[in-house]
């Protein structure tokens, strides 16, 4: 039987997930934006109507607002979604004006907007070093231990004892790097190169494709091959060594990102699979429900999820203004007013229509809507 959190645990979960993560998202933006000379007329924790604040020697308002889902940043002058200058800017004096984000430096700019999605990344990096600090790095050779008689790999002539050296053409030094070569990639081809009694062998099969269920009801298409390793060995980490792993991990999630989207685009994969708010509020109480651990592991995957979304180059996001920033460097001028706040508005139109979709899609997939027969 299937494990159901309270609802009360999905909303506290995605609160404890999206606030801070979104809150320290635009702190990026804030920190490096005051480090240009940059002034922020306000910073909110939360949206919506004010519930306590002050205001700083440097003319910023602090506050927190009535919706705890994240928070902003507003620099000065910065009067359109598009940041450009405007009527009301231009009547700004100059002393004023000189402090505004159109003022700025265009690397200035491009560094303050990037700013944002490189904290979420070095959120996660510090998180997962965290943990590989306090509880070491498992290493686990890649050498088939556990064998499926009707798997992919032993129909294709595998056997246990082999070692697995490359995975199509690349090496390999750890099971889990073949277990990360494999889940994504359901009923794609791979080829194996093995060592069997000081002898290299290949094989070239195609990955099945499996759908598995969590404790939860969950359901994800993976790809197996029906092959398992021996326990492993718990390495004790140090600080360096920890965070060189959580970036190397924090890219290999990513470039999981990459592909998951790379796949729904070319049909290989169901646009069902795409989440939201209520799908992130649903995988937030669950995890939670499972202790800090899991959740603040959670948090981390939801870190390095923002920080991909928002540097995606659709207006709007902070990617768009990062594509608008390049081809003014390239081109040496700035694209027209008109035509980024076309592009904007393009992107916003965007934006709010993924969001539609994918809260319908949340809404359709949540259990009870589930068929259920007798």
């Amino acid at each position: 039987m299937f494990e159901t959190p309270p609802f009360w645990m999905w909303i506290v979960g995605f609160l404890l997930v999206l606030g801070p993560l979104v809150t320290l998202h635009e702190l990026g933006h804030y920190l490096v934006g005051r480090w240009f000379g940059v002034k922020a007329d306000a910073f909110s924790v939360g949206f919506g109507k004010e519930l306590a604040g002050f205001t700083d020697r440097r003319g910023t308002r602090w506050k927190l607002s009535a919706l705890p889902l994240g928070g902003y940043v507003k620099f000065a002058g910065d009067m359109n979604p598009a940041s450009q200058p405007s009527p009301e800017w231009l009547a700004l004096p100059e002393d004023e004006r000189a402090q505004t984000f159109q003022a700025a430096k265009l690397w200035h700019k491009a560094l303050i907007v990037a700013a944002g999605p490189v904290t979420n990344f070095l959120v996660a990096i510090l998180i997962l070093a965290g943990f590989t600090m306090a509880y070491g790095r498992l290493e686990i050779p890649p050498v088939v231990q556990v064998l499926a008689e009707e798997g992919a790999a032993a129909q294709a002539g595998i056997a246990v004892g082999d070692r697995i050296v490359a995975v199509d053409g690349d090496p390999i030094e750890d099971f889990d790097e073949l277990g990360a070569r494999v889940a994504p990639h359901p009923g794609e081809d791979i080829e194996l190169e093995v060592e069997r009694a000081g002898e290299r062998l290949t094989y070239a099969f195609t990955i099945p494709s499996i759908t598995e269920s969590d404790r939860f009801g969950n359901e994800f298409r993976v790809g197996r091959i029906g092959v398992g390793s021996g326990p492993g060995e718990l390495v004790p980490v140090g600080p360096g060594e920890a965070v060189v792993l959580a970036v190397r991990q924090t890219g290999e999630i990513t470039q999981l990102m990459v592909t998951g989207i790379w796949q729904i685009v070319t049909g290989r994969r169901s646009v069902e699979e795409l989440g939201g708010p209520i799908k992130i509020a649903k995988f937030s109480g669950e995890q939670l429900s499972l202790g800090w651990q899991q959740f603040v592991g959670f948090a981390a995957l939801i870190s390095i999820n923002l920080a991909f979304i928002n540097l995606l180059p659709i207006p709007a996001l902070d990617g768009g203004h990062l594509a608008f920033y390049a081809a003014e460097a390239v081109r040496r001028r700035p694209a027209s007013a008109r035509s980024q706040e076309w592009a904007f508005r393009t992107g916003i139109a965007f934006v709010l229509a993924l969001m539609l979709f994918v809260t319908i899609n949340d809404i359709v997939s949540l259990p009870i809507f589930d068929s259920q027969t007798e």
